[in-house]
């Protein structure tokens, strides 16, 4: 298998599926195929297709009637299984050259922005209901780049350089971690469904990835892209089931080398709990890497643009039904421009229109599932009877065909409001009016609001005001936005990642993120050791 040095990569080409265009015919002849079938989706065990346990049926978020398919769920022999064949796999893999690792990456990153592209946004749009643009931007364009940057990068670590001299020649092994990579990826994004995994992988690393329930099909499909591509039986290993007894299990074993998670905060807490607990058990100190909640802000100076900042408000909230890990949901407006911006923002959610997202005429799909529903529509209800809430535009939800819930602005009376402060993950923005002389005092409540520090924005045209807002806003986000929503990085462009309850802030898709799962050997060859064992300072 030939292997090429990866080149410098570029961020793949967002296509605009509009209606007549090649691209998308092919979607929506996809989408009708899937739509037709409902599929049964195996383990996938040391390359091997497992069908076992009770088989968990899965239908389309926006339309209870479509059934999609049904999973096998693993029991702890299959758990064991998959751990064992991580294990086996590992040193032929890690034997392969790096260049010859990303050649399996990039060889799928192609598959990927070609013939497969219109599978995975389909599995995408249908699984997890999102429109064929946020399946474009995520499933095709963002998975492709994390596959061609992460190659990139790790050949640029592998060619990092020590200082050697005429006498010695000194270099750096990446070695892969000393065990295998336990993997727990979110129903939001297949890009990063496909990144932990894979991200391990590249540097030589074995994995057993645990998707989410909620976006079984697209994991599914991405694990048979790598296939394709080339990636050998046993590196990824990927089991669905009970995910507290599937991380129990994977925790407690002596080769448990790292964990690469998105996920809540509650659930990444409670894993390094565990992991902290049995600790005297692991051949080495398991790497931890994570991206957690976000209460994400838009902070908006008196001099804003207003009809920016309410693009930035529908977009950067509303956006896949406000279930981004960097989706806006808090703002804090200047009284000045308060009315005008929501204004601006209710004449555009008048536009929206909520439905099937296979259907071109909607912007909005449904939440991803019955316990979404719940949670969103419990903040929304208690907006409503809240003396403290005004609910300028949404509010409602429906379950009947879909899960199905409004965009929602609310104004608050009080900043420190939950609405302000907890994560909601649905399509709800609150938003406080403050006075236009208190900017100053807004940053510091926005700072200290949340225990989250994922992403944010400030809006205004004042530099002085962007200058303040960037240096007191330093901590409160590990992406930071002036004059844009908080939500669309891209990799290579704004690597991804926050801090305090947030996550570890490993910036996926950079060199950061990659160097965690490497345990460097340095190497040093001695051209002319010495035959003395005295040094000069002895000589009389």
């Amino acid at each position: 298998m030939t292997a090429a040095r990866a080149s410098q990569p570029v961020n793949e080409a967002v296509l605009l599926h509009a209606p007549g265009s090649p691209e998308r015919a092919q979607v929506d002849r996809e989408l009708l195929r899937q739509a037709a079938k409902s599929v049964e989706l195996p383990l996938v065990i040391g390359g091997e297709r497992v069908f076992a346990g009770a088989p968990h049926p899965f239908s389309a978020p926006h339309r209870h009637t479509l059934e999609l398919g049904q999973f096998s769920q693993a029991e702890p022999e299959h758990v064991a299984r998959a751990i064992a064949a991580a294990l086996s796999a590992k040193a032929a893999w890690a034997e392969r050259s790096l260049s010859e690792r990303a050649a399996v990456f990039l060889r799928a990153a192609d598959l990927l922005s070609g013939p497969r592209r219109a599978r995975l946004l389909s599995a995408t749009m249908l699984n997890q209901s999102k429109t064929v643009h946020q399946a474009e931007i995520d499933a095709a364009c963002e998975l492709a780049d994390f596959f061609r940057f992460n190659a990139f990068f790790a050949e640029t670590l592998a060619e990092q350089t020590l200082i050697s001299s005429a006498t010695e020649k000194n270099h750096f092994d990446l070695r892969p971690l000393d065990g295998f990579v336990y993997a727990i990826t979110p129903f939001n994004f297949t890009a990063i469904a496909g990144n932990l995994p894979t991200a391990p992988a590249l540097l030589g690393n074995t994995v057993l990835w645990k998707p989410s329930p909620l976006a079984a099909l697209s994991a599914q499909y991405v694990l048979e892209l790598l296939e394709e591509a080339g990636l050998p039986p046993g590196v990824i290993n990927l089991v669905h089931g009970d995910p507290a007894a599937i991380s129990r299990q994977a925790l407690e074993h002596a080769d448990f080398a790292g964990l690469h998670f998105t996920g809540s905060s509650a659930v990444f807490r409670g894993l390094w709990a565990a992991i902290g607990e049995q600790i005297g058990r692991y051949r080495s100190y398991p790497r931890v890497v994570g991206e957690t909640g976000g209460k994400d802000f838009i902070v908006a100076h008196a001099s804003a643009d207003v009809t920016a900042l309410a693009v930035a408000i529908v977009r950067g909230g509303f956006e896949y039904q406000g279930q981004k890990c960097s989706a806006a949901s808090r703002v804090y407006l200047a009284r000045s421009l308060a009315k005008a911006v929501e204004a601006e923002v209710l004449a555009m959610v008048s536009e929206i229109k909520l439905g099937d997202p296979t259907d071109s005429r909607n912007f909005l799909g449904a939440v991803i599932g019955r316990a979404a529903f719940t949670r969103i529509s419990g903040y929304l209800e208690r907006a409503r009877r809240d003396s403290g809430c005004r609910v300028a535009c949404g509010g409602g939800s429906d379950d009947a065909l879909g899960f199905f819930v409004e965009p929602s602005f609310v104004e608050v009376a009080n900043p420190a409001h939950p609405l302000m402060c907890e994560e909601i993950f649905g399509p709800v923005v609150a938003y406080f009016v403050y006075d236009d002389d208190r900017f100053e005092e807004i940053l510091g409540v926005c700072d200290q609001a949340t225990p989250y520090a994922l992403t944010g924005a400030v809006f205004a045209q004042d530099p002085r005001a962007i200058e303040l807002a960037s240096k007191q806003l330093r901590m409160a986000a590990g992406n930071f936005y002036i004059n844009d929503k908080p939500t669309g990085a891209v990799v290579g462009q704004q690597p991804f990642g926050g801090s305090r309850l947030s996550g570890t802030n490993d910036k996926a898709g950079s060199a950061w993120n990659l160097m965690r799962w490497v345990s460097p050997r340095v190497i040093k060859e001695n051209l002319n050791p010495p035959r003395d064992f005295r040094y000069p300072f002895l000589s009389k």
